[in-house]
This record gives structure tokens, C-alpha cells and sequence, in this order.
């Protein structure tokens, strides 16, 4: 696993048995993100990049909160390696399972919110409405929510109602309850109304949601979804599946 030194803003390589302790992030993207390639040789014009400030905050509250490392998915996988890549996204869930807290920063919301706006600003947020977003919500053991100036907002259980009215998510899930305790078919209602760039991850980012593995064809458009269905009808006799 490649994680970033929270304090050199280094990336270092670990097996997988001695990861150390992380925190990762989870955020939209915008189009200034820093890549694999531009982390490790950082010039100036990276560093003015917002997605470079972004990085550096997110390191920085790490480090204050006595982390070492992070996982970022920007800059922390070689997307020029669709192995790595591959890879990367199979064991995405497990990474996010795996973290001490995930830092989700929501970049549209404002800091110095009364309660009242904060839950309008949070209903209106874009980190809300993303595929990717819904396993970063559901698979950290403790997720803390950041605004635009990286001021933090709550944690998961403290804005749980807010949260649940938003997503349609229950409180029990949002408090830690086993997912597989609910229905495929309730599991699918959580990712509705979430969006994905390309076609094809609106099947990928469910894979760890349902617990499957299968490998990545970008460009097969709206048969990922089909095969998605296809590996969970294979490892489950849930049928409320066929309602989707």
C-alpha cells in the first residue's frame, strides 16, 4: 500500500502487513487534483494547484492529530497502470475499513455555519450526490467532516439525522450497524441518486458494498452493471436483487 507522509508530504511504499496506523480522505474531485507522477516531483506550478493545497491541509490537520500517514486516491495510486489500478479500486472498501478516521471534505460547504444553515449547506453538498462517496461514508469505523477552510464540521454520528435525511441512509448504518444485515436491494437504494464521471463506476464503486471483486473494462459502459449484478446473484440467494 503507497501512503503519503503526512509531515515530508513523501510517498512511501509498505507491504501489506505493516501498514501503518492512517487516516485517509474522502473528497470530490475538482481540476486541479496532483497526480502519482506530480506528487513525487513537486514544482512550483504543482504546488499552486488547489488539489496540491488540499493535499498539504490534509497532512497537516493528520499531523496535528498525531497521524503519520495518509491515503489519498488522487496522488496515491499510478492511474497510469491499470493494474495498479485495478488493484487499487478492489481493495478500495477495505482500505477505507481499514483507516483510523477518514476526513471527508466537503469543499462546497462554508465554514462559521449556524446548525440551521449548516444542515442546508450539507443537503446541498456535492460530496452527497457522489457514487464514490457512498462506500467513504459507510466503510470507515469513524468518518470526521471538514468544511471548505478545513474546520471541522462533525463527525458521522454527531451529524447522523442530517446525514440521514440527505442520503435516505439509516441512523443505525450511519452508527456503525452491519450493512449485510440489510437487503441488496435496500444496500442499492442507498446509491440511487448518486452519480458517477464515467458509466462504468456506477457499477465499481459498488463492488465493496456487496463484496465483490472483478476486474475493471472501462469502455464495456452500462455492462459493468450487469456484470455487478450478475457476481452478486452468484454469491447470494438474496433476491430481492431482480427489483433493481
Amino acid at each position: 500500500m503507497r501512503l503519503l507522509n503526512s509531515r515530508t508530504l513523501k510517498l512511501e511504499e509498505f507491504l501489506s502487513e505493516k501498514v501503518p496506523p492512517y487516516i485517509i480522505l474522502s473528497h470530490t474531485w475538482g481540476s486541479e487534483e496532483v497526480s502519482f507522477q506530480e506528487m513525487q516531483h513537486p514544482n512550483e506550478e504543482i504546488r499552486n494547484k488547489l488539489g496540491y493545497t488540499k493535499v498539504q491541509r490534509c497532512c497537516d490537520v493528520a499531523a496535528d492529530d498525531g497521524f503519520d500517514h495518509v491515503w489519498i486516491d488522487t496522488c496515491c495510486i499510478d492511474k497510469t497502470s491499470s493494474s495498479e489500478l485495478s488493484e487499487a479500486i478492489n481493495s478500495m472498501f477495505k482500505w477505507y475499513q481499514e483507516a483510523e478516521v477518514c476526513y471527508a471534505f466537503l469543499s462546497d460547504v462554508p465554514t462559521d455555519l449556524d446548525n440551521t444553515t449548516l444542515d442546508i449547506a450539507l443537503r446541498k453538498s456535492r460530496w452527497f450526490t457522489r457514487g464514490w462517496t457512498l462506500q467513504e461514508l459507510i466503510a470507515p469505523a469513524h468518518v470526521m467532516f471538514f468544511d471548505d477552510n478545513w474546520k471541522e464540521l462533525g463527525t458521522r454520528s454527531s451529524l447522523r439525522d442530517a446525514i440521514s435525511a440527505t442520503t435516505s441512509i439509516q441512523v443505525n448504518v450511519l452508527l456503525g450497524y452491519n450493512i449485510k444485515k440489510f437487503s441488496i436491494a435496500q444496500r442499492m437504494s442507498w446509491a440511487s441518486r448518486r452519480t458517477t464521471t464515467r458509466s462504468e463506476d456506477t457499477a465499481y464503486c459498488l463492488m465493496g458494498l456487496f463484496e465483490v471483486n472483478m476486474p475493471l473494462l472501462y469502455g464495456e459502459g452500462g455492462n459493468a452493471f450487469i456484470r455487478l449484478q450478475e457476481e452478486i446473484i452468484r454469491r447470494s440467494d438474496d433476491h430481492s436483487i431482480f427489483a433493481w
